[in-house]
């Protein structure tokens, strides 16, 4: 019987016997036939053929168990809606061992896994279906069996948790003395892993093993010094092939286990120590592929997300912990697609998501680690749509998941990298949609919000110090954000994410407008556009807030990189280099004093001039990285050191809010009285009180002090902001640099820097800055606002309504009162209407009048009602809307005139509807509440002050006749009716350098009046107006007569000029439109009258004030070059 071939026809024989015999094969058969194949007395080959069944009938067996599987979780999904076909749950087949016990194959494979033959078992395995042989649980607990063996002397030297628990012995078997056992992690690679990544799944039959292959993985990476996810190994180690062990054994076997939370704390404390990359490509294998290779599994999967199902449909605030355990119990060992459906459900019902929120807390760190893959996974899904259907606005489904993103990973520990890097991942590929996910998870995790619609005192108290702002500067205290914020400032830490995604954003705002939203909808390009601008504040000062000052400098470029290398907007740029500038300057400062002996006594103008010395030390690197910027032209109308100046200041630094601190001292203080009259709380209450007020007075003290000095540094740099190469520069150039570097793109960036521009406006007025005309600064702005509203978006239209606010709040302050103008602006370098090269310094003859000053209020009113009337009527969205949001935010002081009020226009889109419905109830409320008032009441009118003029003077010219000092009046004539010559000649005592531009202004106005394209319509009426004209004439003829008068009257010539509202013909001459007719119809009776006798006499070089006054037009820019002055304010020069 030393024959193989006979030894192998006999036990063929014995086999094919009992299987006919329809007898159970007896174990020792199989051991017996193990043995001899152990020690090479028979071949594999020489006795598989005779072994039942064959391999195809297993094949089609594995297949039908496959189909079968796919067909149960069909069945599962199909919903009937027909009263008598109820939906059932199908019934799953009762599985049974008739294909394993009558399995000649997978019986000798038992045997040969415990006789310890793993060669031959192996190759025996591999001919098999996929999953087959070891399905078989006698099979996979073999196989452990020799796995126990293998790996004892490595796990006792390393897996044991504690040498002082007393482990169970493995029980000897001899058999198994011929196989090599592992003594270190290394020589786990020859037998080990093979045997382990060969039972695959079946691993769940046993997990105790499963547990001390996860122990031994821990600890060959801890030997390799890896303790988290920066770490990586170095030379020859397991880092790979444990990768390989997780994917392909232990979470499918994970998959198996019912409700396994131990065992799945146990993944997690493996698989933390890889990075979140290799990580989530795990759970992407083991979500969308691990299952399919699986039957058991599918049917696992398709009964789960059935309960998960019905689970969802009761999901609510009322049962957040009975439907929260039920959750963790279903995601502790399968949690991937799970959460897929729970998404889905969010994405639909966006009211699920705080219940969902709450219900997530007893998921496993594994299953909260999967929920931040899944997030991802969905929100990187190419096949949904990312905008509506009309393409005019963000998807709901992304906003849903964004305000998901925010809330779940505020209060669970969940890691933030992977989310963030996508965002940075996208706004790489100018994809600025995502934003709002970044938007919404700082928001909620650090308590900063972008609200836009604050009010008045919120806004004051944002210019206080950091205790006014959180105590009056937020809608609601924020809470419990300490431990979230810095769990995203470690996030962005990691992997060096808060520099790149600042720098990104900044970078994104012109990305959307000129690459990202060619094709767009102008509604939803507004929208990216306003959510990349907020999200760029925000995240600035999360940073700013979060960061101490040393990390926040050595994080951020400076100021020159971030200008020249990475191009960022001026405004971006020193938003983000602020912080750096001041505590720079802070410790120079604290530097320069502390060098001084005597700095303990020192007064506060000695400190005030340390602090400048400390600032020219520190800004002046800055002045000179601006200068490349821009234009070698633009450095001639203001200085670097003022760019650097306006931007590097802000609330702060200008105006202390006293008003909004003591309203908040006396509310702390109300409250401490209520604490102490109820006696319901204890001292702590009320000594909490009492510290905050405290704090409180300190903070309005250090402000205070800090303004001081601030002011102190501008009085001194304030004679060189503007410099003087010609006097029409003051008039022109300069205030055009500064609207067009400074004023616009600042006050539309942020709400509090909309207070900022105007307060900035109003300090440097007050501070008698050469060479600033405050007086042209406000004509500019309030002449035309039709591009400025066009050119914005929705944020930003509230933002420049906050500024013109402002504004117009200094300028209807100084109308209202004579006392408060003549103290504020009367003697002023900002309201003087002529400058002198030779003297910068003017008399009074070149100031502007009180009464005068109200006739440029009454026509800036009437220019802004142009403007908005213009926007409503234009039938296009965007003026449409921002005109609106403007009105809504400068209805405290506009309209004032009861002739200003009309009906506004309402639109059939809803949003503009509720608009303008809104507005107008603002506005009757205003009209009913007497906020209104006549022309009469706002100025005195041209005509009555003509009238009264023209008696002063008839009585003037009596006293002097009667005294016998009657002129002739042809000379008087003469001299009244060439004013502006008069002005021209130079005499010996004044400077050969003299303005041309009036005279040139005249000549131009009087040829457009001849060529105006209205007048063949005023010439059917030329009858109605010769009445008028000859009235006129007499009116012409008394003034001459009356003008008789010494040079000393000059001062009434000299403010003649601002009585002049509008020009019509200045109006006329660049539109055709009839709302432009229809606005010429509604004004007073004398306007044209006047305007036209003025125009007659030549008052003393007239010019209008307006310089933006006509309507919107392709060619406007070219005809206003051709026909107006460089500016409409009449400034001379002698």
């Amino acid at each position: 019987m030393n024959d193989p071939n006979i030894i192998s026809e006999v036990l063929s024989t014995k086999f094919s016997f009992l299987k006919n015999n329809d007898q159970e094969i007896p174990h020792s058969l199989y051991i017996l036939t193990a043995q001899l194949l152990q020690h090479k007395i028979i071949q594999l080959d020489d006795i598989y053929y005779w072994l039942t069944p064959e391999d195809r009938i297993m094949q089609k067996e594995y297949d039908k168990s496959l189909k079968d599987a796919k067909e149960y979780v069909r069945k599962l999904q199909i919903i009937s809606i027909s009263n008598k076909d109820k939906e059932d749950t199908p019934e799953e087949p009762d599985i049974f061992l008739d294909k394993y016990l009558y399995n000649q194959k997978l019986g000798l494979c038992e045997a040969l896994l415990l006789v310890g033959d793993w060669e031959t078992a192996h190759i025996l395995i591999q001919r098999l279906p996929e999953h087959y042989a070891l399905g078989y649980e006698p099979v996979a607990l073999a196989l452990s069996g020799l796995l126990h063996h293998i790996i004892e002397p490595v796990y006792k030297e390393h897996g044991i948790v504690s040498p002082k628990i007393p482990r169970k012995p493995l029980p000897p078997r001899e058999c198994l003395q011929s196989l090599k056992q592992a003594h270190t992690f290394l020589e786990l690679r020859d037998i080990a892993i093979p045997m382990l990544l060969t039972l695959g799944a079946s691993l769940r039959y046993d997990t105790v093993l499963l547990c001390k292959i996860i122990r031994l993985a821990k600890a060959a990476l801890a030997s390799y010094g890896i303790d988290g996810p920066k770490s990586t190994p170095q030379g020859d180690s397991l880092y790979y092939e444990i990768l390989s062990l997780v994917d392909v054994t232990v979470l499918p076997a994970l998959s198996y286990l019912e409700c396994n939370c131990c065992v799945a704390e146990e993944v997690w404390t493996l698989l933390r120590l890889y990075p979140y990359q290799i990580r989530y490509s795990l759970y992407s294998r083991w979500k969308n592929e691990t299952y399919s290779l699986y039957p058991d599994l599918l049917r696992k999967r398709g009964d789960s997300e059935k309960q998960i199902k019905n689970i969802m449909k009761r999901v609510s605030k009322e049962n957040v912990k009975p439907v929260g355990r039920l959750i963790g119990k279903l995601t502790h060992c399968s949690p991937g697609f799970l959460f897929d459906y729970v998404l889905l459900q969010i994405q639909v019902y966006n009211n699920l998501i705080n219940p969902v929120v709450d219900s997530l807390k007893y998921l496993t760190n594994l299953s909260y680690d999967v929920l931040g893959f899944c997030l991802i996974e969905c929100l990187a899904n190419a096949d949904k749509k990312r905008v509506k259907h009309d393409s005019t606005s963000i998807s709901t489904w992304l906003q849903s998941l964004s305000s998901f993103c925010g809330a779940v990973y505020k209060k669970y520990t969940i890691e933030l990298t992977g989310l963030l890097q996508y965002v940075a991942n996208q706004l790489k590929a100018q994809k600025s949609l995502d934003l709002l996910i970044l938007k919404e998870v700082v928001q909620k995790m650090a308590g900063i919000d972008t609200a836009e619609d604050l009010t008045m005192d919120q806004l004051n108290a944002m210019a206080g110090g950091e205790l006014l702002k959180a105590e009056a500067g937020y809608f609601s205290q924020v809470r419990n954000t300490k431990k979230s914020s810095l769990r995203l400032k470690e996030a962005m830490a990691e992997q060096d994410l808060a520099v790149a995604l600042c720098l990104l954003i900044a970078q994104q705002k012109y990305c959307v407008v000129y690459r990202e939203t060619q094709k767009s909808h102008l509604k939803l390009v507004g929208k990216l556009s306003d959510q990349c601008q907020d999200t760029l504040v925000q995240f600035g000062t999360f940073l700013g807030s979060t960061m101490s000052v040393d990390e926040y400098i050595n994080k951020l470029p400076s100021i020159q990189t971030m200008l020249t290398d990475y191009h960022i907007p001026t405004e971006v740029a020193f938003f983000l280099a602020r912080p750096m500038f001041n505590h720079a300057i802070n410790q120079k400062y604290d530097q320069i004093r502390k060098g001084d002996p005597n700095y303990k006594k020192m007064s506060n103008s000695l400190k005030n001039q340390k602090y400048h010395e400390a600032v020219v030390d520190v800004m002046d690197p800055v002045h000179k990285s601006l200068v490349p910027l821009h234009p070698p032209r633009t450095w001639e109308d203001i200085t670097p050191q003022f760019l650097a100046t306006f931007w590097s200041l802000t609330m702060y630094d200008l105006h202390v809010p006293e008003d909004i601190y003591q309203q908040v001292i006396n509310k702390t203080k109300q409250q401490s009285l209520a604490v102490m009259e109820s006696g319901t709380k204890g001292k702590k209450e009320q000594e909490r009180y009492q510290t905050l007020v405290e704090k409180l007075q300190d903070e309005k003290k250090k402000q205070t002090e800090h303004v001081d000095k601030i002011l102190y540094r501008l009085k001194q740099e304030k004679d060189h902001w503007f410099l003087s190469r010609a006097a029409k520069t003051a008039k022109n150039e300069t205030i055009t640099r500064f609207l067009q570097l400074c004023l616009f793109p600042r006050c539309t960036f942020t709400q509090i820097d909309a207070l900022y521009c105007a307060q900035f406006v109003h300090t440097i007025h007050m501070l008698k800055t050469p060479n600033f005309s405050t007086l042209l600064c406000y004509d500019r702005l309030f002449c035309d606002v039709t591009y400025s509203i066009t050119s914005c978006t929705e944020n930003e239209a509230m933002r420049y309504g906050r500024f013109l606010y402002a504004m117009l709040e200094t300028v209807m302050r100084w109308h209202k009162s004579k006392e408060i103008f003549e103290k504020e602006c009367a003697n002023y370098p900002g309201f003087v209407t002529k400058y002198r090269v030779s003297n910068q310094h003017a008399d009074n003859l070149d100031n502007v009048g009180y009464e005068n000053y109200r006739h440029v209020c009454h026509k800036w009113h009437y220019k802004l009602a142009k403007a908005m009337v213009t926007c409503l009527e234009s039938k296009d969205y965007v003026q449409i809307r921002n005109a609106l949001i403007i009105l809504i935010k400068i209805i405290m002081y506009f309209p004032v005139l009861i002739k200003l009020i009309r009906d506004e226009e309402k639109n059939n889109r809803q949003d503009l509807f509720t608009l303008s419905v809104s507005y107008l109830g603002l506005l009757k409320q205003r009209m009913t509440g007497g906020h209104m008032m006549k022309e009469g009441e706002f100025h005195i009118p041209v005509e009555k002050e003509r009238i009264a003029k023209t008696h002063e003077a008839k009585s003037d010219v009596t006293s002097t006749k009667h005294n016998g000092e009657a002129k002739d009046d042809t000379k008087e004539k003469k001299t009244t009716r060439q004013p502006s010559e008069d002005l021209k000649t130079p005499t010996k005592g004044q400077s050969a350098n003299i303005d041309h531009d009036i005279n040139n202004s005249k000549d131009r106005n009087e040829k457009i009046y001849k060529d105006d394209p209205k007048e063949k319509y005023r010439t059917e009426k030329r009858d109605e107006f010769e009445k008028e004209r000859d009235k006129r004439r007499e009116r012409k003829e008394e003034k001459l007569n009356s003008g008789k008068e010494e040079r000393h009257e000059r001062p009434y010539i000299r403010e003649e000029r601002y009585i002049e509202i509008v020009s019509p013909k200045d109006e006329v001459r660049y539109s055709s439109e009839r709302q432009v007719d229809r606005y010429y119809d509604e004004r007073p009776g004398h306007y044209y009258r006047e305007v036209r006798e003025e125009r007659d006499v030549g008052v003393s070089g007239s010019t209008n004030l307006a310089r933006h006054s006509q309507e919107p037009e392709p060619d406007r820019d070219v005809k206003r070059r051709k026909v107006d002055n460089p500016s409409k304010v009449s400034i001379g020069v002698t």
